[in-house]
């Protein structure tokens, strides 16, 4: 008998689904390029951020020296120096943490946020669901990226985290959206309603029984959020409506392409930071892709 019951447990245990962690993993065991990019990603995130605090004096960095105006990599710069004689390799260490800084912020607050919106208007419906849809819809329509632009125009005494907060306004929605299509379909199914007739608190319901069957979808909107954070970026900095100039950002050195004689006769200046944002995004979209198989594949275990 006690054989019997030891197969039983056996068998339950061999027929439990893989928890969400467990997909993740064997996804990334599969994908050998995924996982030598999440190493690498980390491996430069903790290595940028150690360097940025603990070697580098940003004053210090962004002095002007005229005497080393477009220095050629070598001794005194490893990667070269600007217009302004200052450090091309200290600038790209700076700016890649300013960038994974203001992009983990963001991503932190719209995805919260969006999670937030997405579960209360998916599990309450009627009319909170339709005030906050019809807010999301009127942020969808209007042209976001000019907006952001003017605020940042307009805003006095221009700062990160205003920069931040302007950029987390327009930003939420995707997030919102997608949350609330899943936790729509959750609260219909039969074991949130077996949760309701034994009189469990709806916020219970929603933290502990909804939120972790979407766990595997946010962390892949999340991810997917942060690339595309670090590319907005870095992009409204390349067209001068970023970081303040005394900030030194990737999109601000790649800017400096624009000028034909540094293009042509400086490519130390705007190349080490073009192919470091390129290798970073493809990074992350490796990372990303093995992430959507995961939550592809969890889904379909149910």
């Amino acid at each position: 008998m006690a054989k019997k019951n030891e197969k039983n447990s056996n068998v339950n245990h061999v027929n439990s689904p893989p928890t969400g962690l467990q997909v993740i993993f064997r996804e990334f065991m599969k994908d050998k390029l995924a996982m030598f990019s999440l190493v690498v990603l980390v491996a430069v995130i903790i290595g940028i951020f150690f360097w940025a605090y603990f070697m580098i004096d940003q004053q210090q960095l962004m002095r002007v020296s005229l005497r080393d105006k477009f220095a050629a990599p070598g001794d005194k710069f490893l990667l070269g120096a600007d217009q302004g004689g200052k450090d091309i390799i200290g600038q790209i260490v700076v700016g890649a943490k300013n960038s994974m800084l203001i992009a983990i912020s963001i991503t932190l607050i719209t995805g919260i946020f969006g999670i937030l919106v997405g579960l209360l208007c998916g599990y309450f419906g009627g009319w909170i669901d339709n005030m906050f849809m019809r807010i999301i819809d009127f942020f969808i329509t209007i042209p976001s990226l000019m907006l952001i632009i003017v605020f940042i125009t307009v805003v006095p005494k221009y700062t990160v985290g205003a920069f931040i907060l302007i950029m987390s306004l327009f930003l939420w929605t995707s997030t919102a959206r997608l949350v609330r299509s899943k936790a729509l379909s959750e609260s219909r199914r039969d074991y949130v309603h077996a949760s309701k007739t034994l009189g469990t608190n709806d916020f219970v319901i929603i933290v502990r029984e909804i939120l972790p069957n979407l766990s595997s979808i946010i962390i892949v909107e999340m991810t997917l959020n942060f690339a595309g954070n670090v590319g907005i970026e870095t992009g409204l900095s390349y067209l001068g409506f970023g970081l303040p100039l005394s900030t030194p950002s990737l999109g601000t050195l790649v800017s400096n392409a624009n000028n034909p004689l540094v293009l042509q006769q400086y490519w130390w200046v705007w190349l080490p930071a073009s192919l470091f944002i390129l290798f970073m995004m493809l990074g992350i979209n490796y990372v990303g892709q093995a992430l959507r198989r995961a939550a592809d594949s969890r889904q379909r275990l149910g």
